[in-house]
């Protein structure tokens, strides 16, 4: 593997550095790889264009102090060409995970997570998307 140097303010790597350990990397240059490739792989977005994706899509709210939960089953309904499957969680006391399995193209998958996005008191929303015929093809190779 080649080495690489990197300049960064004393700050950025200490933090590197505790989150290398909290979270169970090797270090530094693990978190430093995963991130490059998930910085990478947000810019290759361009190559799912026009393609059929299926994805998911998680979303983290606590729902005593927020409407969320109400607007997730608006979105739900409003996109249900797109939704194939929908799968709501509590999670401890006080937060609810909701959970959708998506299947489209890039564009109406990024409305979708640009709505749920603009959802006021979500606390965390990720979505992951896989081409269906990247799938198909790796399913045939088995």
């Amino acid at each position: 593997m080649t080495v690489v140097s990197v300049s960064m303010p004393e700050s950025l790597l200490e933090r590197l550095d505790e989150f290398a350990e909290e979270h169970g990397y090797t270090g530094r240059s693990e978190v430093v790889r995963e991130a490059s490739r998930n910085l990478l792989g947000e810019f290759e977005d361009r190559k799912l264009e026009e393609r059929d994706l299926i994805g998911v899509v998680t979303v983290l709210f606590n729902y005593e102090t927020s409407s969320a939960e109400q607007r997730m089953m608006q979105l739900r309904h409003e996109h249900e060409n797109l939704v194939t499957s929908n799968v709501h969680n509590h999670v401890g006391d006080h937060y609810c995970l909701e959970l959708f399995i998506v299947e489209g193209r890039l564009d109406e998958i990024s409305t979708f997570v640009g709505k749920i996005r603009a959802t006021k008191n979500t606390l965390s929303v990720d979505y992951s998307v896989i081409p269906v015929d990247d799938f198909a093809a790796r399913m045939e190779e088995a």
